[in-house]
């Protein structure tokens, strides 16, 4: 029998598994044929087991056990059997990793062999399995949650083409019908970026939908194997470890930057590229924000010029560009050589931070180490770098606007206050990473990038 737990269908007389099982009154049940052999040799029908008379020469059949011993045969039916002795597969060779019958496991080819009941080797195995299925379900759970993020990415694409396309669309509301032709232009370069971008992404989409589906049949066809019963399960265990030991683990999805529509291409100093037609509507700033690095609790102008703290946080994706640790944005252009200046309108905001901050790999967790900056909060101002914690600055004059310079070749980055030329600070460093201008605030009121005057000088021909 294959359970302890089927023993009551084991006729008393015959030990074997009920044929048309019959009840007597003292509820004990026998084969029928059994029963009236033993009936035969007796002079009164009564029960072989507590001698209690029947009353019936012919017991009724006990419907209930004949069910259930109808189905134990038809199992019994179904299990392999030894192909050298034609009896019932019960014994594991744990040396041969072989099934086998009570009598293979006594003969001399397995003498001196470790052995291990059927049932007991089936779990062993089964434990193991499920241990090899472990990394696969991390995977596809890791590849799920990955899924998400590019879900939501390829999302925000889209947020970001519409929202692009409408801005443009306004920006190019205020010039004539002579700018047509720009207009198309611009829209063209950021249709194709989304197909570009969106195209990317859908196929990283598909080979992620298609990673799952290859990990999800493995594991769905060898969970199958696993709730097989231990007989079939030890003949297909070899095949199903292999199905998942050989089933290539793909390697860890990783969100690659620069997959976000790139706004400031698009959106940065727009009038100041038609200026030669136009330049009474022009305003160029030095400094165009990058919205793909702004903190979700960050408000971005819609031309990307100035900043605020906004009421409530953004739904943006976090992709690898994104300050996720302080209130701060940073320019969408970074500087490696030569002077720059741009000068911020900070106006009556009482808690900011202006400053420069190293690469475009620094922007997870705390970036203090990359950089250096003049903070204003609680009336007073600091200088902090990466090799000063904090000094105080004295400031005469709160600024209403700030200019900012970077000599990277001489070494320098120094503040001033643009109404009155008084120097703020100047820090002395050796830089040899890229700089991107950096803005923090933790106010609602706005900090702006001042635009430059804006000029027209014609060479005349010689």
């Amino acid at each position: 029998m294959s359970s302890r737990s089927d023993a009551d269908l084991l006729c008393p007389l015959c030990q074997d598994i009920f044929k048309v099982p019959v009840i007597l009154s003292c509820r004990h049940s026998f084969c029928k044929v059994c029963l009236l052999n033993v009936w035969a040799s007796t002079d009164a029908p009564e029960c072989p087991l507590c001698k209690r008379r029947s009353s019936k020469n012919i017991p009724p059949v006990d419907l209930e056990m004949k069910v259930r011993s109808e189905a134990a045969l038809l199992e019994r039916a179904s299990e392999p059997v030894c192909s050298l002795h034609s009896e019932r597969i019960s014994h594991f060779c744990v040396d041969d990793q072989q099934l086998m019958c009570s009598m293979c496991r006594s003969s001399k080819t397995h003498q001196d062999h470790k052995f291990k009941d059927a049932e007991e080797a089936a779990q062993d195995h089964k434990r193991e399995l499920e241990s090899l299925l472990k990394p696969l379900k991390k995977k596809r759970n890791l590849i799920h949650q990955f899924k998400g993020n590019c879900d939501q990415t390829a999302e925000h694409i889209q947020v970001q083409v519409e929202n692009t396309e409408r801005r443009i669309k306004e920006e190019f509301r205020k010039l004539h019908q002579f700018l047509q032709e720009e207009e198309e232009a611009r829209l063209a370069a950021l249709k194709e970026e989304q197909e570009q971008k969106s195209g990317k992404m859908k196929e990283t989409i598909e080979t992620l939908n298609s990673d799952i589906a290859a990990l999800s049949d493995t594991i769905k066809v060898t969970e199958q194997q696993l709730r097989a019963k231990d007989v079939p399960f030890l003949l297909n265990y070899k095949a199903a470890v292999e199905r998942v030991q050989q089933h290539p683990l793909p390697d860890d999805p990783e969100l690659l930057s620069g997959a976000l529509i790139n706004e400031a291409q698009h959106l940065g100093n727009l009038r100041f590229n038609v200026w030669n037609k136009m330049k009474e509507m022009v305003s160029y700033r030095p400094v165009i924000l990058d919205p793909n690095s702004a903190h979700p609790d960050l408000t971005l102008f819609e031309d990307l010029t100035g900043v605020r703290h906004g009421q409530e946080k953004q739904e943006v994706p976090d992709n690898p560009e994104r300050i996720d640790h302080f209130f701060s944005v940073v320019g969408s252009k970074g500087f490696s050589s030569g002077c720059h200046s741009w000068e911020v309108e900070v106006g009556d905001n009482t808690a900011y931070v202006l400053a420069v901050l190293v690469g475009s790999d620094h922007r997870k967790g705390v970036i203090w180490p990359g950089l250096w900056r003049i903070m204003f909060c609680g009336g007073e101002y600091k200088s902090l770098s990466p090799l000063d914690t904090g000094t105080d600055v004295v400031v005469t004059k709160n600024p209403k606007r700030i200019k900012v310079r970077l000599d990277y070749d001489g070494g320098q980055l120094s503040f001033h206050d643009s109404d009155t030329n008084a120097h703020i600070h100047t820090f002395t460093h050796t830089f040899t990473e890229t700089l991107f201008p950096y803005i923090s605030t933790w106010s609602d009121v706005p900090i702006k990038i001042v635009p430059l005057k804006v000029s027209v000088v014609l060479e005349p021909h010689h």
